[in-house]
Parts: C-alpha cells; structure tokens; sequence
C-alpha cells in the first residue's frame, strides 16, 4: 500500500463516519423542523396573537430553566465519554454517568418547585398582559423540568458512546412529533394550561427511552472494556468533569438565551402579540440550526476523539468537511427565507407577515455564522471551555444591551437586529481564536464550491425571477423549482470537490465486529 492511500484510509473513514451520522441526523432535523413550524402554525392558527405569544413566551422560560438545570453536562459527557473510547478507556464510563446525572436529577427537582413557586413573580416580568395566563401555563410546566433536562443529557450520553441513532429517533423524531400531535389537538379542542401540557407530556416519553439508550450503550461499553481494568471511584472522575463542565453550564444557558431570551423580552417590553409574531418570523431561523445541528451532533464525537489524540489534521479535515455540508444544508433556506419572507410568513396567520424584516435580518446573519463552521464546538473539544464561556457571555450582554435599546424603539426588527449582532460575535471572534490557538479553520475549495453553488441557486435565481414581476407565491414556486434543478446538476458537477459521494455510506451497512 502506497502512503498516499494509508494516509487517504483514515480521513476517507472519517468523513464516511460523518456523512452516515450526518445523514441520519439530517433526516431526523426535517422530521423535527417541520413538527417545530406545524406545531408554531397550529397555535397562532387557534389562538389571537397575544394568546399565542403568552404560549410561546411560557416555553421559552421552560426551556432556559431547563437547559439551566442540565449543568452544561450535554457537553462533557459526549466529551469524557468520546475520549474515553479514543483512549481506550472505557472502563471509566460508569463513574461518568453517575458523576455527570446525580447533580442533574438533584438540581431539575429543585428546580422545579422554584420554576412552581416563582410563575406569579416571573409573570409580572415577562408579560405585560396576560398575566393569570402566563403562571398557569408556568404551574402547569413546571413538573416537566426533570424530564426535559434529563432526556438531553441522556441523549448526550449516547452520542458519547458513538451512537446517533437515539438522538435522532427518540429527540428529532418521537418527541417532536407527538409533541406536534397534542399541541394540535389541544390548540383545537382545549385551553391555556391543556396546551402546556399537550406540548410538555412527550418529554415524559423520551426520558423512558432515552433511559433505554443509554442503559444498552452503558452495557456495550462495559463489554468491550478490559475486565481486568477495575472502574475508577466517582471522586476521581469528579474533578476533571467538572472542571472542564462548569464553564459549559452558564455557557449553555448564556448560549440558549440568546436564542430565547429575546422572546421574553419583546413580551416584556411591547406585548405578547408582538412576541407571537417574532416567534413566527424565527421559526425559519430555527429550522436552519436543526440542520446545522445534524451536522455538528454528527461530528462532535470525532472532533472530541481528533483532539484528544492532538490529531490537528485529522480535527481540520472533519471541520472542513462538515462546514462545505452545513453551507450546503442551510444557506438555500436561508437565501429563499430572505427573498419570500412576506409570503412565507402569511401560513401562520393574519398579520404575521408584518415580521417579514426579522426573517431577512436573521437570515443573512445566520449565511456568515453557517459559514464559520461549528466554532463553538472546536474550543469546547479543544478543551477550551473558559473561552467559549467568554465569548458567549460577550454575546449576551450585547443581545441584552441592544435589546433594551432597540426594541423600545423598533420593536421586533430591533430584536432582531440584537440578535443578529450576538449572531456575528459568537462566531467570528471563536473564529479567530480556533485559527490563531488551534490552528484550524473552515475555508477549503470544498467551502468555497458550496458557497459558489448555494449562492448561485438560491441567490441569483430568486433576484432574477423576482424581476418577472410574477405573483409572490408564483415567484416562489418557480424559484424553488428552478434553484432546485440548476443545484442537483451543480451538486453532481462538484461531487468529487464537495466529497458527496462518501454519502454512499449511509446505504451501506457497518462491518460487523465479532467479539473476542
């Protein structure tokens, strides 16, 4: 064998092991991202806008409490767990699990009852209207928070163990949509409180599942590991976890605020109905970063496992790869987002398209951040956690300072606008500091073909159609129809640049692996 092919073997297997992860993911994001803007429709359908924005406003405090109460453990257990199989260590598993989930399972109970306790307070802060609505809904939520923040990291547990397919079946797939099935039902048929429930009850599914999951992958961990190695105390996993995990939990909520925070804040500060319309116009946003999110869960375990090796070249190609398939993924919706937000906006009701300037904003802030790669992810599995807390906080607090300056003044646009500026500078200063510290980035002729394709298709296409002067929706039917032929001749003309032919190893099955 040549050492140009031994060297080509393992960055071939690499990026087949992204594309089948990948993929499945990918397929799991369409399944979650259209139950996401059924489920928003179903509500702003059934409900009046300040109605649904009180719903919506309600979720949005649910779910930074919960992501609040997972301690950041999302990240460290795919991270301990990944490098423990790189390592060849997977005797230290158990002590992982345990470490990571016992201060989960203690602090979403706690949290709980406070989430119970606080509704009346966080009512008169959040929701200038609606107020009775709003704790009920937060009363009724609030017994979910375990389940929410212990399903996730469960979840986490299994992309740590090398498996995908949990994430995608039980989260992506299960929860999102039977959560769209109730919700529907109960927008139909029921109440304020009912409704709540209808969109918290399929967490209870997915925890029993996910406990499945990780159980089966627990126990297949323990089977390949050496029998003669004995498991290490719990005390001595502790420090190491959660040294590297503490900057993570105030980074993931700083992180998931600022994709909910400003919800919160539109009701506080012009009403709920404008927060229903805000929440409709990001939904677009939203189901860019499930797609964006395929990609990243796919290749988190074998950026942790490059790094943790010092394998710079392997962590380079991977990154590479995976930033060339997310411009591919989400820069067409995001383009086409941008063209017919208008149209786009009118499916969820009366009125809604008045935020059609909030999709526009958000989306060409999301066309530089998709092309920054998975930044965040780099320094985090480069160990560089302390970091990624910095660079989110700095976000923040530019999210929440031109929050309170703008939305009084222009409302929705001014949160957006707030947004897309935290957008910009928590991706491109962990750009820079991936490229100076780590010395990896994301631009290759790969990214680059991609940009050129996306933005041709989904870019010049739609402007030079718009120019027919056809009706808004005609104009989008013959953009997608036109954009879409022009990229598939585009995609198989650059197949061998972009690497899309190593997405044959979705259909082929994995070697099986006897047991010794």
């Amino acid at each position: 064998m040549t050492p140009q092919l031994a060297a080509a073997e393992p960055g071939q297997a690499r990026a087949r092991s992204l594309a089948r992860g990948g993929a499945g993911n990918l397929a799991g994001a369409v399944v979650a991202a259209a139950a996401n803007v059924l489920l928003i429709v179903a509500v702003t359908r059934s409900s009046t806008p300040a109605a649904a924005g009180t719903f919506f406003t309600a979720t949005s405090v649910f779910l930074i409490a919960a992501m609040l109460a997972k301690l950041g453990t999302s990240t460290g257990l795919v991270y301990f767990l990944s490098r423990s199989r790189a390592l060849g260590q997977q005797h230290q598993a158990g002590a992982v699990l345990r470490v990571a989930l016992t201060p989960v399972v203690v602090v979403s109970v706690l949290g709980a009852v406070a989430l119970a306790l606080s509704a009346p307070a966080l009512a008169s802060v959040a929701v200038s209207s609606h107020q009775d609505e709003f704790t009920s809904m937060l009363r009724w939520l609030a017994p979910f928070l375990p389940f929410a923040a212990l399903t996730d990291s469960w979840l986490a547990a299994t992309r740590g163990f090398g498996a995908m397919g949990p994430t995608v079946r039980i989260e992506k797939v299960a929860r999102s949509g039977l959560q769209l099935v109730l919700v529907a039902l109960a927008a139909a048929w029921a109440s304020g409180p009912a409704l709540s429930v209808a969109w918290a009850a399929p967490y209870v599914v997915a925890f029993s599942l996910a406990a499945l999951a990780v159980r089966r992958a627990s126990a297949s961990a323990r089977r390949r590991s050496d029998a003669g190695t004995p498991a290490p105390p719990a005390a001595a996993v502790a420090g190491p976890f959660w040294s590297f995990t503490w900057p993570r939990t105030i980074s993931s909520v700083a992180q998931f605020a600022l994709q909910r925070l400003d919800v919160i804040m539109v009701a506080a500060l012009r009403g709920p109905a404008e927060a229903a319309v805000y929440t409709a116009a990001t939904r677009f946003l939203v189901v860019g970063q499930l797609g964006a999110q395929a990609i990243s869960s796919a290749a988190q375990p074998q950026l942790g496992e490059a790094l943790a090796r010092d394998d710079r070249a392997a962590a380079n190609q991977v990154y590479r790869t995976a930033t060339a398939w997310l411009v591919l993924i989400t820069w067409p919706l995001y383009l086409m987002a941008a063209f017919f937000a208008s149209s786009l906006l009118r499916v969820f009701g009366d009125g809604y398209s008045t935020g059609a300037e909030v999709v526009v904003v958000l989306a060409l802030a999301m066309v530089v951040a998709t092309g920054c790669g998975m930044v965040d992810m780099l320094l985090t599995m480069g160990g560089r956690t302390s970091w990624n807390l910095g660079n989110t906080l700095l976000a923040l607090t530019v999210n929440i300072g031109l929050n309170l300056w703008l939305i009084p003044q222009l409302g929705i646009l001014g949160a957006a606008l707030a947004w897309a500026a935290a957008i910009l500078v928590n991706n491109l200063v962990p750009l820079a500091q991936v490229g100076l510290v780590l010395g990896l980035h994301p631009f290759s002729a790969a990214t680059a073909r991609a940009a050129l394709v996306t933005v041709t298709c989904f870019g010049a296409v739609p402007a030079g159609v718009l120019m027919l002067g056809l009706t808004s929706w005609a104009a989008l039917a013959v953009s997608v129809a036109a954009g879409t032929a022009l990229y598939a001749g585009a995609l198989w003309w650059s197949r061998d640049v972009l690497q899309l032919g190593l997405l044959s190893a979705v259909r082929r099955p994995r070697p099986v692996q006897e047991e010794s």
